[in-house]
């Protein structure tokens, strides 16, 4: 059962059925093995047509990170690694998606930070009339 499918979020579980892999040759030097082999991954997960998330779900993550999220791995000889990678950075880019922003609470200066702050106003003030001229 933990091969099927990947825990995104404590609610959210997703479906390795779901994640289309697509394989090329990687870029950069490597000689043989690298001009021969389709060592590069690119995973890519359709959101709209996903089973594993909600309406509400798949609203936030579309309009934060599209409708298709989409990672890339090229770092490892290794397709099998490399389609590990793209794996862990298309559930982190989820994840990501998937966060909803704390709700902020506007808060009221404290009484004492108010007063530090009169007070560092007359200091500064007492310095400024310090430096001007006496009066004639």
């Amino acid at each position: 059962m933990e091969r099927e499918s990947i825990q995104v979020t404590r609610s959210v579980s997703l479906p390795r059925s779901e994640i289309d892999y697509r394989f090329s040759r990687s870029s950069g030097p490597g000689g043989q093995h690298a001009q021969k082999s389709d060592t590069r991954v690119e995973a890519s997960f359709d959101v709209e047509t996903s089973s594993a998330l909600s309406e509400a779900q798949k609203r936030r993550v579309v309009g934060k990170a599209g409708p298709v999220l989409r990672a890339v791995a090229q770092d490892e000889r290794s397709q099998w690694r490399n389609r590990e990678l793209a794996t862990e950075r298309l559930v982190e880019s989820l994840r990501e998606a998937l966060r909803v922003p704390r709700q902020r609470r506007p808060t009221k200066p404290t009484k004492a930070s108010k007063e530090r702050r009169l007070e560092s106003k007359r200091r500064r003030g007492d310095v400024k009339r310090l430096r001007r001229p006496p009066p004639e």
